[in-house]
């Protein structure tokens, strides 16, 4: 194995006739400091399996394992995994699996658990965190680069800008938090945008005493269905009965003025409790 520099990648991509997507999110990581500054957040441990989606050529590959006890790392695009093997040059702990993450049997990947380290693919980053924090229970946490709007709208707080469904959702099953920011600069072609670190640890119970999450999921759908309308009026508009919304609005003692953006997860879980 080698890191893969700015110039390694420009080589790799040229001999393996690549180049970067837009349609499947790609921009590749090119700056081994900016690797290994992920590996080193995340805190990898070299008794722990690492999840990576979407690991392009291998730059974060490359340092997770150095770091980690397994890396898997899923790929959906199988001129790429070609390329990435090559740069992984046979590493043994390293299993390359050619896949879509976002219909793939993440489980069955990682039999006794593990956690997600990843600079994800712009395009799937929040439906494959949703997947994963409802569906993939053996993953613990991890931390992922996403776009910076994406990253914000996950850890915003009620009344933040980008504070919606996205938000109560993410953070009623996981603790998550921005770690630091990316620049374009690391990025092969570079971005437009800028780019932000989130570490995320999947809660033992969910927030706010909430016991039914399908439910509540649903309800938060709801309720933030139709922006900058009052929470009630949302939930009218979905199908829900104006006189039972009435009333968990009442029990809860939430202003029937207020907007969903304006309530926080335990204010929100009280509405859905009485209903």
């Amino acid at each position: 194995m080698t890191q893969v520099t700015p110039t390694l990648a420009r080589d790799v991509l040229r001999r393996h006739g690549l180049h970067a997507k837009r349609s499947l999110g790609q921009n590749f990581l090119v700056d081994p400091n900016t690797a290994r500054r992920i590996v080193r957040i995340a805190d990898v441990r070299p008794d722990e399996t690492i999840l990576e989606i979407g690991p392009g050529i291998g730059s974060l590959t490359v340092e997770l394992a150095a770091a980690a006890g397994r890396v898997v790392a899923v790929e959906i695009d199988e001129r790429v995994a070609g390329a990435l093997r090559e740069v992984l040059d046979g590493a043994s702990n390293v299993y390359v699996v050619e896949a879509d993450a976002m219909t793939a049997d993440l489980g069955a990947l990682l039999p006794s658990g593990g956690r997600v380290v990843a600079n994800l693919p712009y395009n799937i980053a929040t439906p494959l965190l949703m997947r994963v924090l409802d569906d993939v229970d053996v993953i613990t946490g991890g931390l992922v680069m996403v776009q910076r709007e994406v990253g914000e709208r996950w850890v915003a707080a009620a009344d933040a800008e980008g504070y919606g469904g996205t938000s109560v959702h993410v953070q009623l099953l996981a603790d998550a938090k921005i770690e630091g920011d990316v620049p374009p600069t690391v990025f092969l072609p570079q971005p437009k945008v800028s780019s932000v670190l989130v570490s995320f640890s999947r809660r033992t119970v969910p927030a706010a005493g909430v016991a039914d999450v399908a439910g509540f999921v649903r309800f938060v759908k709801d309720a933030f269905g139709h922006r900058r309308k009052t929470l009630r009026n949302s939930l009218v508009a979905a199908g829900r009965a104006a006189p039972a919304v009435e009333h968990a609005l009442e029990a809860a003692e939430v202003d029937a003025r207020l907007r969903p953006e304006q309530l926080d997860m335990t204010r929100l879980a009280a509405v859905f409790a009485n209903l």
